[in-house]
């Protein structure tokens, strides 16, 4: 995908991408790569991860076939919001383990001109589809 830079962060149109799907499918791996193919197109990236993940790495965000970029754990998804000022390019990782707000905070961000990218469950233990990806 081509995308021309904006001269300011006011004039870029941001959007939001979701990946999402059942445990083992590739959700983080799919993440790193976008999130690399950013970085190689020498935009600024940010990657976070909730602070309560810390499965594989307390910073680093790794996927099952054992790739691994840097990320930034945080307590909620407000922290977002603080934390990606100047940002072209946020991902997020496990996307379900965030509070309620993330929606929200990933619309703000994209209305402010950010890519954001979001991996997450699709259903959790309890009611089917998960908190990240309902309506």
């Amino acid at each position: 995908m081509f995308l021309e830079r904006a001269a300011n962060r006011a004039q870029r149109k941001g959007w939001i991408e979701v990946i999402c799907g059942s445990m083992f499918s590739g959700k983080t791996e799919e993440l790193i790569r976008r999130l690399r193919r950013a970085e190689f197109a020498k935009q600024k990236v940010e990657i976070f991860k909730p602070g309560v993940d810390t499965r594989y790495d307390e910073v680093l965000v790794v996927s099952h076939d054992s790739n691994r970029i840097r990320s930034t754990p945080v307590p909620s998804s407000s922290n977002l919001l603080l934390l990606a000022s100047g940002i072209e390019v946020v991902g997020i990782d496990e996307a379900q383990f965030f509070d309620d707000g993330l929606p929200s905070v990933c619309e703000q961000l994209a209305n402010s001109g950010v890519r954001v990218i979001a991996a997450g469950l699709d259903m959790d233990f309890k009611d089917g589809p998960s908190a990240p990806c309902r309506n």
